[in-house]
């Protein structure tokens, strides 16, 4: 595989429990670039909002998305990878303000599947119950945006060979 002067940058996004973390990371790790989940960057109180069943307004999220674009945003010239679920666009448009080549990579699946996953993770401050809202929040990549979607019910090696390929244009370097 041929690289580009220019590393792809990349948003992993999705409802909680589509796998952002996993495939992120291994992503990253297939295209050797730094790699982030956003998670890490809620502050405190989104965290505990999200852990009670609340869900996080966008006032809450601004800030949060603010700084996942200045980490996308000092990432622009090496490349790298960041899991965030990215619902709205307008989310997304925040993200672009400091990333415009950003490839947005949308991991979909059935709400089922996504549900029994999220129930499935100890430990995490995602509620299940969160589910429902984080897909009435879900808007789709819009023909204009730069991405891609992919179904959640590939193994996650598959998902990372199609990520890759859908990164590498017909001349073979990656974008």
């Amino acid at each position: 595989m041929t690289t580009t002067a220019h590393p792809p940058l990349v948003v992993v996004m999705g409802v909680s429990g589509s796998g952002k973390t996993t495939v992120g990371a291994a992503l990253a790790q297939r295209l050797r670039v730094p790699f982030a989940d956003a998670d890490d960057f809620h502050p405190p109180e989104n965290v505990t909002k999200m852990a009670a069943g609340v869900p996080l307004t966008d006032e809450d999220r601004e800030p949060w998305l603010r700084t996942i674009a200045g980490w996308l945003d000092t990432h622009t010239a090496g490349g790298g990878v960041v899991s965030c679920s990215a619902l709205r666009r307008s989310y997304r448009d925040v993200l672009r303000e400091h990333a415009t080549h950003a490839f947005f990579l949308h991991l979909h699946g059935d709400r089922d599947v996504i549900a029994a996953r999220v129930a499935g993770r100890p430990g995490h401050f995602m509620p299940a119950a969160l589910v429902d809202s984080q897909f009435a929040t879900l808007e789709p990549l819009e023909p204009d945006e730069t991405g891609a979607v992919l179904d959640v019910s590939a193994p996650v090696d598959d998902l990372v060979e199609q990520s890759l390929h859908t990164l590498a244009p017909k001349d073979g370097t990656l974008r």
